[in-house]
Formats: C-alpha cells, sequence, structure tokens
C-alpha cells in the first residue's frame, strides 16, 4: 500500500488542531450578554450538548515539545542498544534482529527525519542570530558521525553477527549512546529553549504545521504513535519493557 491509499483509508487526527469551545467559556463571564445572541442563534440549528459533552480545547504542541518528544524516542533506542551491549558481554546469544530494527528506527525517524529538522528549522536561525553558534557546529559533526556509526551497526546486525564482528558492534553502539546522551541533553535544556529567542511567535506557529505535516508525510497517518509501537514491539521481544523491572530495591 503505498502512503496516498493509506492516507486516504485512514484519516490523519491532527494533534495540533484547536477544536472549538462552548460559547460561555470562549466569551468568558465579562461579555456573556453580547455572546447570548450568538448562542441563541447557534442553537437553532445544532443541538445543545449533553452536560460533561462539551468539546475541549486541544494544547497544541510546539516545536520544542515535538523535538523532545522525538528524543524519548532516541533514548528508548539507546536502550535497546544497552541491552544488546549486555547480552554480548555476558556471552549471550546476539538480539540481531531487535539491535537491526532498533538501528533502522534511528536511521529513519532520528537521522533522516528529526535531525534534517533540526538541521533545516533550528540550527539556521540561531546561526543567523549569533547564538549558539559554537554549540551548532559541534552538533552538526555529531549527526554526521552518528550517521557512520548506524551505518556500521546496521551492515553488522542485517545477519546473524559473526563471532569476531561483535566487539567492534559493542564498540559502536556505546559510541553511539556516549555521544547521544549529552548531544540530546544539551539540544533539549539550551538549544531547543534558545528558539523562541530567535524565532518570532507567528513563525513558531506555523513550524509547528511544516512539523507535523512532514511527520505524517513521511510516516503515515500514525506518525509518531506508529514509531513509538515499533520502539515498544522491539522492547517486548527483549523483555525490557516493563517499566517496574528498571525500579531499584532499596
Amino acid at each position: 500500500m503505498d502512503e496516498a491509499t493509506a492516507d486516504h483509508e485512514t484519516p490523519i487526527v491532527r494533534r495540533r488542531q484547536v477544536l472549538s469551545l462552548p460559547v460561555a467559556l470562549a466569551c468568558g463571564s465579562a461579555a456573556l450578554t453580547a455572546c447570548g445572541t450568538t448562542q441563541q442563534a447557534s442553537s437553532a440549528a445544532t443541538p445543545t450538548p449533553a452536560p460533561g459533552q462539551e468539546q475541549a480545547q486541544e494544547v497544541p504542541v510546539t516545536p520544542p515539545e515535538d523535538l523532545m518528544r522525538e528524543h524519548g524516542v532516541l533514548k528508548r533506542v539507546l536502550l535497546i542498544y544497552r541491552e544488546g551491549i549486555r547480552r554480548i558481554n555476558a556471552g549471550e546469544q546476539v538480539p540481531q534482529q531487535a539491535l537491526h530494527a532498533g538501528a533502522g528506527i534511528i536511521r529513519t525517524f532520528i537521522e533522516e527525519y528529526h535531525e534534517r529538522l533540526e538541521e533545516r528549522y533550528v540550527f539556521p536561525r540561531l546561526v543567523k542570530a549569533g547564538k549558539l553558534t559554537d554549540t551548532v557546529s559541534v552538533l552538526l559533526q555529531q549527526h554526521q558521525r552518528g550517521r557512520v556509526l548506524t551505518g556500521r551497526i546496521l551492515n553488522a546486525t542485517a545477519k546473524p553477527t559473526p563471532r569476531q564482528a561483535r566487539r567492534d558492534l559493542v564498540t559502536n553502539m556505546a559510541a553511539f549512546i556516549r555521544m547521544y546522551e549529552p548531544h540530546e541533553a544539551r539540544e533539549d535544556t539550551v538549544v531547543f529553549p534558545a528558539m523562541r529567542d530567535v524565532i518570532p511567535p507567528k513563525e513558531f506557529a506555523q513550524m509547528a504545521e511544516t512539523f507535523e505535516d512532514e511527520e505524517h508525510r513521511r510516516f503515515g497517518a500514525a506518525g509518531f504513535t506508529g514509531i513509538v509501537t515499533q520502539v515498544a514491539d522491539i522492547e517486548k521481544t527483549l523483555r525490557i519493557y516493563d517499566l517496574s523491572q528498571f525500579t531499584p530495591r532499596v
């Protein structure tokens, strides 16, 4: 099924779509009298919803929040890599399929989508404003190095990993983890907050729509939610999905 067919058959629920508030809430108590005429006119054509069924306003997802949620996907794949390293170091069988699937998500969702958004819409605005230029330079270099490491991981896990290649696989996954933990932390705490300083409010709102449109163009109607489901499926095969197992006994 191609993208056009998938989009036709599965309507996209736009997470940033702002729904109408009830008239009284939209107008506010000070303007209820003025709004009354509008409410009476509209109620003649539209049945009054039952109590508790009024539409609530959906809070838009901002560009920094979008990018940070995508970092959550990255963090979960890093946990998959950690589990792969643990098993290999313990002399267990390499979870080749799980690692390959995780690296595939890094390639398609993080590198070819998330990082391209940063490189096209975020970093240039910061550089133009003269903000965080040294940080942006390092982040761009790390994007390039990350793609090299991902290529190696994908190649090493495309088929059952030979014993002599396991050490290199561990080295590449460990290097990826070591680089991307501080990488994403710096973006979340420094780079993304700075976006508000260099992007006008109107363009900031338009960017949110651009991000969502690109997400659905690439990943279909499910978008981000579909990617999270894929990650969860990998975690289940590795038996690291249950969150409670990470709670320490104290």
